[in-house]
């Protein structure tokens, strides 16, 4: 790994074993993470996102999942390879997460303060008295007005913006290198969702942590990441900077995600755009282009072999037969 790169992915894969089959939730993976970047992961639902990131911290339930292959260098160690010690010193002091709903990631039957100190005492050594102050200062930080009184009241009394603001302060409370926000604004309003972003880009900036955001939204990458890796049936499809996919993207299905952003300079007469077809089923797919029966650029390579990795240069790559030997 060089210097500037705190998270290094290779071929990384997550299978789980079902009665219909081996289903295939990420398939051969790879991606780099900059000390302070911002990388957006997206993609439909099923696509491989979350698994992809529950991987990275050895949070895949098994039975029935299983970290088939492939490695994840942190901090030039393997996390695929830690022992249960390890991992439990890495999670929520070196790398944190925010979920998707935050109810049901809080403990309804404790305090805040309870949740928070036990985390902030656990990794970084500090007293009870200590570690409730350093809770109310990230409270504040996160914008939950009267931390004081706040901090010693229930998950119920807060709103779901708020409940949502409380993850983000327990998960920055370690000041962790990296953070990963997976669909951090999927259960709230849009007014809020906006809040929320822009307080993980203004608190990540700050403590200057890298910020893995998932998202099936290309709207919310827009302003807020620096690099994109586009997800589709469990690999990546494409991957290069969020300037550079929004002006000229390679992928069919990375130009029919951005197509299907609604925008204001269209008339109210035009339907929105909507990609044909459904995602695959993974579970028995052939080696093939899994995108192929829902492409406008299909060719019949497309329908027998799946396509290289394609590098275009300025760590830009795309998986498209319209750039591989198809072209």
């Amino acid at each position: 790994m060089t210097n500037d790169v705190i998270l290094q992915v290779k071929d990384l894969k997550v299978y789980f074993k079902l009665d219909e089959g081996l289903l295939k939730a990420v398939d051969g993976v790879s991606f780099e993470l900059k000390k302070g970047e911002v990388l957006g992961i997206v993609g439909e639902s099923g696509s491989g996102k979350s698994v992809t990131n529950l991987a990275l911290m050895k949070l895949i339930p098994t039975p029935p999942g299983k970290i088939a292959g492939g490695e994840v260098f942190f901090d030039n160690k393997d996390i695929l390879s830690m022992n249960p010690a390890e991992i439990m010193d890495l999670r929520g002091n070196k790398i944190s997460m925010i979920f998707q709903d935050p109810m049901t990631s809080l403990n309804p039957f404790l305090r805040i303060s309870t949740q928070m100190v036990e985390t902030i005492v656990l990794h970084q050594k500090l007293d009870k008295k200590a570690a409730k102050e350093k809770a109310i200062e990230m409270l504040k930080l996160a914008g939950i007005p009267a931390p004081e009184k706040r901090i010693d009241q229930y998950p119920h009394q807060f709103s779901g913006g708020m409940r949502q603001r409380v993850m983000i302060a327990m998960a920055l409370s370690c000041e962790p290198e990296i953070l990963i926000a997976d669909e951090p604004t999927t259960a709230l309003d849009v007014t809020i969702q906006a809040q929320i972003l822009e307080l993980i880009k203004e608190l990540s900036a700050r403590l200057g942590t890298a910020v893995i955001l998932i998202t099936h939204s290309l709207g919310v990458v827009a302003g807020m990441c620096d690099a994109i890796c586009v997800m589709y049936a469990g690999r990546i499809v494409e991957k290069g900077s969020a300037e550079e996919i929004f002006a000229d993207p390679k992928h069919p299905y990375t130009q029919g995600l951005i197509k299907s952003v609604p925008r204001l300079d269209k008339t109210s007469s035009q339907r929105l755009y909507s990609i044909p077809g459904q995602p695959p089923n993974v579970i028995k797919m052939p080696d093939c282009c899994p995108f192929f029966p829902r492409c406008e650029k299909v060719m019949d390579i497309c329908k027998t072999k799946y396509p290289p990795v394609t590098d275009l240069g300025q760590n830009r790559n795309v998986a498209c037969w319209l750039y591989g030997e198809g072209k």
